[in-house]
C-alpha cells in the first residue's frame, strides 16, 4: 500500500495531558505529525483535533481504533483530502518600503487574496488562507521583494457531508460509559461517521 496524506479527526473531552499521550501514540510508531491543531467544537465541553499524517490507510486505521482506546476520547476518524473542506492560515512579513514602492508586489498581494493586518514603518503583515501550496506559491512569489518572515497555522477542517454531525456528536457523548467501543471504519459516506 502506498502511503497518502490522511487527516484525523478526534472529539475528546478537554482534559490535562490528553494531547501528550495521543502525541505518544504517533512518536512509538515512528509517525511524523504535518500538522496538528486543536480548537473547541460547538458542543460545549468536547474539542476537536485536526491531524495530518502521510501513512497508510492500514496504518491510520488502526491508529485511529488505538486513540479511540483513550478514556476521554469520543470519537477518532480519518480522511482525504477529497472528502473534506480544508484550510490553512499564513502571515507574511514584507518590507513596508517594498509595499510602498512595487506596485507589483500590491497587485501580486490582491492576486493572492491576501490583506494586510499590521503595518508599521519597517514591516507590514499580510495574512491569506488557502491550502499549503497555494501559500508556498505567495512565499516564492514575495522573496524576492523582501520576505522577512514567514509562519503558517495548522490545518482546519470539515467534512463534506456532515449534515447534523453536531447532533450525532451531542448523541455519541451521551452514551453510557462502558458501551462497546464502535470501530473505525474508512467508510464511503462520511455523513455516516457514527454508526448510533
Amino acid at each position: 500500500m502506498m502511503k497518502r496524506e490522511f487527516t484525523i479527526t478526534v472529539y475528546t473531552e478537554n482534559q490535562i495531558g490528553l494531547l501528550n499521550r495521543i502525541a505518544i501514540l504517533f512518536s512509538r510508531r515512528k509517525i511524523n505529525i504535518e500538522s496538528l491543531n486543536t480548537s473547541p467544537t460547538e458542543v460545549e465541553s468536547v474539542h476537536r483535533f485536526t491531524i495530518v499524517i502521510n501513512e497508510t490507510e492500514e496504518v491510520v486505521s488502526k491508529l485511529c481504533r488505538q486513540i479511540e482506546k483513550q478514556v476521554e476520547v469520543l470519537k477518532a476518524y480519518y480522511n482525504t483530502e477529497e472528502e473534506i473542506v480544508w484550510q490553512e492560515l499564513a502571515l507574511y512579513k514584507v518590507s513596508t518600503d517594498a509595499i510602498a514602492e512595487k506596485v507589483k508586489v500590491e497587485r501580486l498581494l490582491r492576486q493572492f487574496g491576501a490583506r494586510a493586518v499590521a503595518i508599521r514603518k519597517d514591516y507590514t503583515v499580510f495574512e491569506t488562507t488557502g491550502h499549503r501550496e497555494e501559500t508556498d506559491k505567495l512565499i516564492k512569489e514575495l522573496e524576492p521583494y523582501g520576505l522577512i518572515e514567514f509562519v503558517r497555522s495548522a490545518r482546519v477542517a470539515i467534512l463534506k457531508g456532515s449534515h447534523d454531525f453536531h447532533e450525532r456528536l451531542k448523541e455519541f457523548e451521551q452514551k453510557e460509559p462502558g458501551e462497546d467501543v464502535i470501530e473505525n471504519e474508512y467508510l464511503d459516506k462520511k455523513e455516516e461517521v457514527f454508526t448510533l
